[in-house]
């Protein structure tokens, strides 16, 4: 929808507003229904026409098809205009009559009626050629009125900086209450799953942050050997296979290469235990240990160390549960030191 302001700015006439680049804003004395409307196409400028009411301004058109639409997009035409700088005439009858009907149902006798003027000219200012009613006197005496382009477009400028303050301080809100506090900088805030473990255990999570590429990637791939050991799945033989493809830094196989499959494995496979934990924020007690433990593997896979390590804790977490994970979480520290204090780097 264009903006009143920007279209009228800086004009004489409030017919046609040209303000807005690629946009001619018409105005109408009918607010609702439909008015006989022509467009036409000239060489050259056309003699100015008997009609009350008569503007010009400058439009440009930097590429074709120009649209001529109805105000909420309800009707529209393609106008033939090649791209090129133009003159517009605007010519209007009737506009006081259609601001009194203000509807005009199909039918019903026509009240106003306009006309559309094209033809190449360099640009200039816009001028009132002729203005006979009260409904076009208003809407010049508006458009003399308004702001000029300069205030508008700071205007404007300064709504948006207003709009991405309130923006700035939505998120900071947000964020606060997501984090507890301020968002960590770096992985722990970058990476989505790490704010299970900066909420549960915020020393461990900064020493995973902290810990090199390769240390990273050997405890994420214990965490998942680790989680579904505890969900009782690790020595099922197509879950042991993708362990053994993830220690060797292999593609997943199958059933791993499909997300949906995998899963449908899963449910399928009558070894599989059912078991269930308590999450372990304590909102649910009927968590299916098994269904936590799953999506392990694959996180552990992903491709960044940082993202793989943090993904494969979460899920853990949620595998252990609230009874569970405090257990898992001392194993982890004693991994990480077990790591550090080797030759891995």
């Amino acid at each position: 929808m264009s903006d009143p302001e920007m279209c009228f700015a800086g004009q004489s006439n409030g017919l046609c507003g040209a303000g807005e680049p690629g946009l001619l804003s018409l105005v109408t004395g009918l607010h609702t229904g439909a008015a006989p409307f022509v467009v036409e196409a000239h060489d050259a400028p056309p003699d100015v026409p008997d009609w009350e009411e008569v503007v010009e301004v400058s439009f440009p058109v930097p590429r074709s098809p120009v649209v001529l639409c109805g105000w909420a997009g309800e009707s529209s035409a393609s106008l033939d205009l090649a791209p090129d700088v133009y003159r517009v005439r605007y010519c209007a009858s009737g506009m006081d009559a259609g601001k009194a009907a203000d509807v005009r149902r199909a039918g019903e006798p026509e009240i106003d009626r306009y006309l559309l003027q094209f033809w190449p000219a360099p640009a200039e200012k816009d001028r009132v050629l002729r203005q006979t009613g009260a409904v076009a006197l208003y809407w010049h005496e508006y458009a003399r009125s308004a702001p000029t382009p300069e205030q508008v477009r700071a205007r404007r400028a300064e709504a948006a900086k207003q709009r991405q303050r309130e923006i700035d301080h939505a998120r900071q809100i947000h964020e606060s209450l997501l984090w507890r506090g301020a968002r960590p900088a770096g992985p722990l805030g970058d990476v989505p799953s790490a704010r299970t473990l900066v909420l549960l255990d915020r020393p461990l999570a900064e020493a995973i942050a902290a810990a090199s590429p390769a240390r990273q990637r050997a405890l994420a791939r214990w965490t998942a050997r680790r989680a579904l050991a505890e969900a009782g799945l690790e020595s099922i033989d197509w879950i042991a296979s993708g362990l053994t493809a993830l220690d060797a830094d292999e593609q997943l196989p199958e059933p791993f290469d499909d997300d949906q499959t995998a899963w449908r494995s899963l449910w399928a496979d009558e070894r599989v235990p059912r078991s269930v934990v308590t999450s372990p924020d304590e909102q649910s007690s009927t968590c299916l240990q098994q269904a936590m433990a799953f999506p392990v593997l694959a996180a552990a896979a992903h491709p960044d160390p940082v993202v793989a390590v943090f993904d494969a804790v979460h899920h853990a977490t949620a595998a252990f549960g609230a009874r569970g994970y405090q257990t898992l979480y001392g194993e982890l520290q004693r991994k990480l030191s077990a790591l550090s204090g080797g030759i891995l780097t």
